[in-house]
């Protein structure tokens, strides 16, 4: 695992009170997909989670963290909740813990 990147994963939760359509138009108004995800910033997955909303899990330097974060405040907020977790992959880990 590359030691100058960090990892982040963004819940950005639906906001029940609007429909899809009406979510859709507040991401396409604040250019949510021209800004999202910043360049030189990696998606590492991006999930849709059924009744909830979408779980993005990014890699980038930490010196891009404002960057990241304006994006989401920018872009997302008006129509998802989020939540921000710091992140690593421990797939691995667990590999080697099943193994032994």
């Amino acid at each position: 695992m590359e030691t100058d990147k960090m990892m982040l994963t963004y819940l950005l939760k639906h906001q029940q009170h609007r429909n899809l359509d009406a979510i859709v138009e507040v991401l396409n108004n604040n250019r949510f997909w021209e800004i999202f995800p910043p360049l030189q910033v990696e998606v590492i997955s991006w999930k849709v989670l059924i009744g909830l909303g979408h779980l993005i899990t990014l890699s980038f330097h930490p010196s891009q963290l404002r960057t990241v974060n304006l994006a989401i405040e920018k872009g997302a907020w008006g129509a998802f909740n989020t939540e921000a977790y710091a992140t690593y992959d421990y797939l691995d880990v667990w590999k080697e813990k099943r193994n032994n």
